[in-house]
């Protein structure tokens, strides 16, 4: 496989730039066919389960793949014999850019926005996996750059379309609580690890590329079982924690139900990461301007993970707690999820289950909205076609990324309030978080826009 200079790379990205929103209006207006023409960035375990989803429509046809690790494309192989198989990203994009519509970018998080960014300034629409970024400047550049080429965007929420999430939106959008004073939402997840990496250099497997794996990141010595598969959600660079990997999922009904906006501050007030990774147990308090769901001007939203939960007087708003040797179904309902405390009720929001009013004697004869799910992954496809909006588009999926990454910054300053400044992306009183706001890539990785 012949390599792809950067030079020639980015000259293709600014000359696509130049074209793409003609591309985006045509198909909005007048489709050529009904025949989706798809690429997939990543080839295994979630990508895997978006190349099905997404193909399931009859309309898709996947073109190609990229995938790093060519160990773990036999299932895309076996189902799709014909596919086109990269390693090289950028290459996948050069030579395949004339045969795409779409892609979808589900691959480790430090590599979500240089693909996506780069895909977009090629006019293809995009499914992102959560969180839509690693960082907030990296985000809030997707969600502009979908904006002004008019493309077809989803983020991979998928229980955002689901509907369990669409009941619980319901109900608070509709008052069933009143209006919302508080919120604590939580995950007991542990994609933390503190320590120093192992002191070793691995031998690098066949048929994968380290480099091509790091992306725009410093590179370092390959581990193995260190950072790839999976592992990389503990590492900063790589991964966002457990806040990154659940919190786009479980802030999402509070963040649509309430018409949340960017948060005015954020705080934590759990451990923070070391030089290398991220820390477990983390509570982050966020304050967000009210909206016409809320009681006040203002309201509190507290996300919690690892060991930690909302206070026992809070859990108690929707308890017993279950026993260590209950049914797991019943244990699950306390795991992760949300407690929305309303002026006339509670809602809890289970992850993943029927969001549960209390007290139960008030509600026992309450009904639960009757609404159906949706495909999440069709309803874009279809849109991509039709030009129309899907549910978790950039513009909506934007803003929940930045608010969940904000914590993923306050987290390194335990005890300091951030105060935020969403226009112009920047902390106002602790200078050192605006260190985070933005990264750097490293020589010959740099994207334009990014």
């Amino acid at each position: 496989m012949r390599s792809l200079s950067r030079r020639r790379f980015l000259k293709t990205l600014g000359v696509a730039a130049l074209a793409a929103p003609l591309i985006s209006s045509r198909l909005r207006s007048a489709p050529p066919s009904r025949i989706l023409r798809h690429a997939s960035f990543g080839a295994s375990g979630m990508a895997w389960y978006d190349i099905q989803a997404i193909c399931s429509c009859e309309f898709v046809k996947l073109v190609a793949v990229a995938e790093v690790d060519l160990n773990k494309i036999k299932e895309v192989k076996e189902a799709f014999p014909d596919v086109r198989v990269y390693q090289d990203w950028r290459v996948l994009l050069d030579r395949e850019q004339g045969n795409l519509d779409s892609v979808n970018v589900s691959t480790p998080d430090h590599l979500h926005a240089p693909i996506a960014y780069s895909a977009m300034q090629l006019g293809k629409h995009v499914y992102c996996q959560k969180p839509l970024a690693h960082d907030l400047y990296e985000t809030r550049a997707l969600t502009r750059l979908a904006r002004e080429k008019r493309l077809v965007t989803q983020m991979g929420i998928q229980i955002h379309s689901e509907k369990v999430y669409r009941q619980a939106v319901a109900l608070v959008q509709g008052g069933a609580i009143g209006k919302v004073k508080e919120v604590h939402t939580w995950s007991n997840k542990k994609w933390g690890d503190l320590g120093a990496p192992p002191d070793r250099t691995d031998p690098v497997p066949a048929g994968f590329n380290w480099d091509l794996w790091l992306g725009g990141c410093t590179p370092r010595p390959y581990v193995e079982g260190h950072y790839h598969p999976g592992v990389w959600r503990k590492r900063l660079d790589f991964g966002t924690g457990t806040f990154g990997d659940m919190g786009c999922h479980i802030f999402d009904p509070v963040f649509e139900a309430l018409g949340l906006t960017a948060p005015l501050s954020v705080r934590s007030e759990g451990a923070p990461p070391d030089a290398w990774n991220w820390a477990n147990n983390a509570r982050v308090h966020y304050v967000f301007p009210g909206t016409n769901f809320t009681a006040d001007k203002t309201v509190a939203v507290t996300w919690y993970d690892g060991d930690e939960q909302p206070p026992a007087d809070v859990m108690a708003l929707i308890g017993p707690l279950p026993a260590a040797d209950a049914p797991a179904r019943l244990r699950e309902l306390f795991e992760q999820g949300s407690i929305i405390i309303g002026t006339e009720g509670v809602l809890h929001v289970p992850h993943i289950n029927t969001p549960r009013l209390f007290p139960v004697e008030k509600f026992k004869d309450y009904p639960l909205p009757k609404l159906e799910g949706a495909h999440h992954w069709s309803q874009w496809a279809e849109a991509c076609l039709s030009g129309a909006t899907p549910s978790a588009n950039f513009d909506y999926s934007g803003p929940l990324t930045e608010a969940v990454l904000l914590g993923t910054v306050a987290v390194r300053f335990p005890g300091q309030t951030l105060e935020w400044n969403s226009a112009d992306l920047r902390f106002e009183n602790v200078q050192a978080a605006n260190a985070h706001v933005r990264r750097s890539y490293r020589p010959g990785w740099e994207i334009p826009g990014l």
